[in-house]
């Protein structure tokens, strides 16, 4: 029996984006299928252009279809159609996007997860989980304090990771006692790869733990990364001189469009220096730098705040990063809807298989930035996140030979910084 096109395009339908469509969307798509009786992979790339064109506000499939001369109808196969559609695409991709002034609309409210304390048996130790020989790799071990994350920021991976609730671990205290320690060697800890180290204060005694065992082991750099401005504790406590808070910094433009529910540039800073005023060493994260319309000019600005507002000797360290993203991510992204320009650029595979910004793109960033801080650069420790060699000696002019040496060179940085806040504590009055 033979099936009619019509037939077999309701039945792809479902498995594509496009129910996710507007209306309008849709209509453009079905006509476009019917007429040109569209494969499923065809299908599937016409709905997800639908779906990106319209997260980027730039006029959806309606759009492209008006720039073509003599309109999309008048292409005589799928294969034509999709080779005009995907150099739309490129193009939108290719040059710097343009953020409105009055911002994207936020998702309209968060979403709604459980806060729970749970009996677990995951273990809460674990490493950088972009190590790699193929890129330079801190050797980053990390603490997972918390599990997802109560922010909304567009390209997060934390999304797809975890379950619809926040789950703190009743055996925490007993877990991070735990984690073998040698006495004679430096270590680097941080809690910012399943949540927001800050955003949750005290809940269940989390800082509490943290700080106790960074007090227990002075041979340890024990980082906390943020996107908040929640640091009531770290005002109200002894905060042992080894334990290091971190700020993910981005532009305004950045914050405003893509990380939805943190807290502001400007709150960011402010809580970061009053953490510096109570003695606590500090330091930022540019990761994800995101390209876009006048960013060399939005991220150096924030260099030289940083090198007004603070001293090279509060902060421990710089890094920088782009954009990364995994598939699941992405889809997740997609599935969202939300407005949102993210995924609006020229995306390759990395080392590990994501997608992520060409190298060309990732060293003019780096290079700028850290052009930018040069009053900065023999005084505290820059570093790339996740990248190649390459890249490193593209935007530094040198690069570790290997993870080990990366890694003591900024334990070693560190620890002298912590140590003379330790002789000033120390030192009869």
């Amino acid at each position: 029996m033979k099936i009619v096109y019509s037939e077999k395009f309701e039945k792809m339908k479902g498995k594509t984006y496009f129910p996710l469509l507007s209306a309008e969307e849709q209509e453009v798509v079905r006509r476009l299928a019917l007429q040109h009786k569209l494969t499923y992979q065809e299908l599937r790339q016409l709905a997800e252009a639908g779906r990106d064109l319209t997260m980027w506000q730039e006029g959806g499939l309606s759009g492209w279809r008006n720039s073509l001369n003599g309109g999309a109808e008048n292409l005589k196969s799928g294969k034509l159609l999709l080779t005009h559609l995907n150099a739309y695409l490129n193009s939108k991709r290719r040059e710097p996007k343009s953020y409105p002034e009055e911002g994207f609309a936020k998702p309209a409210h968060r979403e709604k997860k459980q806060l729970v304390q749970i009996e677990s048996d995951k273990k809460i130790q674990g490493m950088c989980p972009v190590a790699s020989p193929q890129t330079v790799c801190c050797n980053l071990r990390t603490i997972d304090a918390v599990e997802n994350c109560a922010f909304g920021c567009s390209y997060c991976t934390i999304q797809t990771f975890y379950t619809d609730k926040f789950l703190f671990d009743n055996n925490f205290v007993e877990k991070l006692n735990k984690i073998e320690i040698e006495a004679d060697r430096p270590y680097h800890f941080g809690t910012g790869q399943s949540s927001d180290s800050l955003v949750w204060g005290n809940k269940y005694g989390n800082l509490d733990a943290l700080c106790n065992w960074a007090a227990e082991h002075p041979n340890v750099v024990l980082e906390l990364k943020t996107k908040s401005d929640n640091i009531a504790y770290f005002l109200q406590n002894e905060i042992p001189p080894n334990l290091v808070c971190s700020w993910s910094l981005n532009t305004p433009v950045i914050i405003r469009n893509e990380e939805h529910f943190t807290a502001n540039l400007e709150q960011r800073l402010h809580a970061a220096r009053a953490i510096a005023d109570r003695g606590v060493k500090v330091s930022f994260h540019f990761h994800p730098m995101v390209y876009y319309k006048n960013w060399e000019v939005d991220y150096p600005e924030i260099a030289a705040r940083l090198i007004e507002m603070f001293d090279a000797q509060e902060t421990l360290f710089i890094s920088f990063g782009s954009v990364t993203m995994i598939k699941p991510a992405m889809k997740k992204i997609r599935n969202n809807g939300h407005q949102t320009k993210i995924l609006q650029m020229q995306l390759v595979a990395d080392p590990h298989g994501k997608q992520t910004y060409p190298d060309e793109t990732k060293v003019m960033m780096f290079k700028r930035m850290y052009e930018a801080f040069q009053p900065w650069r023999d005084d505290v420790f820059f570093y790339l996140c996740m990248e190649k060699p390459e890249i490193w000696l593209s935007a530094f002019g040198s690069v570790y030979e290997n993870n080990d040496l990366f890694e003591s060179e900024l334990l070693s940085s560190c620890m002298s910084k912590i140590n003379q806040r330790r002789a000033k504590t120390c030192s009869p009055i």
